[in-house]
């Protein structure tokens, strides 16, 4: 059983959205397949009204320990360079490249740290 999380990430929807149409709290992968498979109206019009100019969810890495999460993008998340777990000892990510300043912006996700590298 999926979560309506899971289903929604799938689905590549709005939690929100998944809710208020009714996906319910758990449902089955054989649920879900069908849901992609014939999916409704709303579904339907959902996918064709998206532009791809902003994504539903962001897949976050860390470039340390390669754990990983889905989150809704917020929109003051910068356009990192990399991101780490908070966690981590910020020595461990990999060095900024030659000619380029580092920034660190906290609170990405759940726990990452935001490496920014600009030109110097």
């Amino acid at each position: 059983m999926l979560s309506r999380r899971d289903a929604a990430i799938r689905l590549d929807i709005p939690l929100e959205m998944a809710a208020r149409h009714g996906v319910p709290s758990h449902i089955s992968e054989a649920d879900l397949a069908a849901l992609e498979q014939d999916p409704p109206a709303w579904l339907a019009q959902s996918r064709a009204n998206r532009t791809g100019a902003k994504k539903v969810w962001a897949h976050l890495e860390c470039a340390v320990c390669g754990a990983s999460e889905q989150e809704r993008p917020k929109k003051w998340w910068p356009d990192w360079t990399l991101l780490v777990c908070d966690d981590h000892d910020l020595d461990e990510a990999p060095r900024p490249a030659a000619g380029t300043t580092r920034h660190q912006v906290h609170g990405v996700g759940s726990r990452f740290i935001a490496l920014v590298d600009e030109p110097s």
